[in-house]
This record gives structure tokens, sequence and C-alpha cells, in this order.
């Protein structure tokens, strides 16, 4: 193995944020792209748990945690500057993130899939969901990113969840009371970045 191995499922937001900065950093990989419902064994025994994304280096080293190999990434290489200053971004990004992958992730499980959750309604999932939405809006109100006038790791490790909270209901979302939300959203499904990263990928079979 003489480069980078990612197992990735192209719609999964984890595997998406681990792509947008293992495309920003410039570092060559090989992308295997899985069928969620037949997982490779190469990979289940790579990583046990399961679940993408998971990156094979070539010293046998294993991150299967989309935040870490984000910062792995940038990290090696990161030339547009998304760590920020003495990793000013990076700090500034941990709080937003962990809020996106606790409340705000569980949230968007039960609002895309309410049928899996009958223990609330769709609505209150959704508006359960819009309490990380309003602060997002307020960090866009007088930025054109979430932490400043430049695109950081916290716009890439959030904007993944949030297309796909929007993707749920789109007449909704077209009329929430969040302008700055979605135009930063509708700028970023509109860049050479995200459609250079959602490329898509045949099926990954391991070789007999």
């Amino acid at each position: 193995m003489q480069v980078p191995v990612l197992y990735s499922f192209r719609r999964c937001p984890y595997a998406i944020r681990a792509r947008l900065a293992l495309y920003a950093s410039g570092i060559t990989i090989e992308i295997r792209e899985i069928a969620l419902r037949n997982k490779p064994e190469s990979m289940l025994l790579t990583s046990p748990k399961g679940t993408v994304p998971v990156l094979l280096l070539p010293n046998g080293q294993v991150i299967d945690e989309s935040w870490s190999i984000m910062q792995w990434a940038l990290h090696q290489h990161d030339p547009q500057n998304w760590l920020g200053i003495d990793n000013g971004y990076l700090n500034a990004a941990a709080k937003l993130v962990l809020q996106n992958d606790s409340d705000f992730k569980n949230n968007l499980d039960r609002y895309k899939y309410p049928e899996r959750y009958p223990e609330q309604i769709q609505h209150d999932y959704r508006a359960q969901g819009e309490v990380f939405l309003q602060q997002l809006e307020k960090h866009l109100a007088n930025n054109r990113y979430l932490l400043g006038d430049n695109f950081s790791i916290a716009d890439a490790a959030l904007l993944p969840f949030i297309r796909q909270f929007s993707s749920v209901d789109k007449e909704w979302f077209a009329s929430t009371p969040y302008p700055q939300l979605r135009h930063w959203l509708e700028y970023f499904l509109n860049s050479e970045l995200f459609n250079a990263i959602m490329q898509k990928h045949p099926l990954w079979l391991a070789k007999a």
C-alpha cells in the first residue's frame, strides 16, 4: 500500500467531512466506496466497529473517526489555512463539532427517520434540531463563514450535516428564517470543492 486508503460511503456526512479535509490537504488517497449493507471484510478487519469513514495509513495506523481524520489530514498539509493561525480555527471549531455530533445529530436522525423513533412526532425532532440552526445563523450574521470571513475546518465539519437536515423537507427549509444559513449552504453545494469530493466512485470489490 503506497497511499492512504479511505473506506467511504458517498452520502454519509461523516465520510463527506473526511473527504473534504483530505481533498483540501492535497494528500493522494485511494477511495474505496462501500455498500453499508455489505461491508467488505477488509474494512471490518481494519476497523471492527464497521462505520465509515475509515482511513488506513501506509504504516498500518488506522483512524476511524471523521473528526480525527480531518485533523490528521490538515496537520499534514493545510494550504488553505483551515486550521487557522496556531490552530485558532481548530480550537474554536471543537465546541461546535461536539454539539453537532451529539445533540444535533441525534435530532437529525430522528427527524429523518421518525418512524424509528415514535416517542415524538417528526415536527418535534425538527424543532429540537432548529435550536442548533439558530445558533449557526447567529455565527453567520456578521461573517461569511462560521468563524469569520475564511472557510475553515468548522464549516467543512458541519456543512454535510446541515445539508442532510435541509434535504429532509426542502420546501420547509427554503422558508425558514435563516437566510444566512441557507446562503452558506447553497454556496457550498455549488462550490468546486463539494463537486470534487462528491464524484461517484464504483463500488469497491476486494481482489481475489
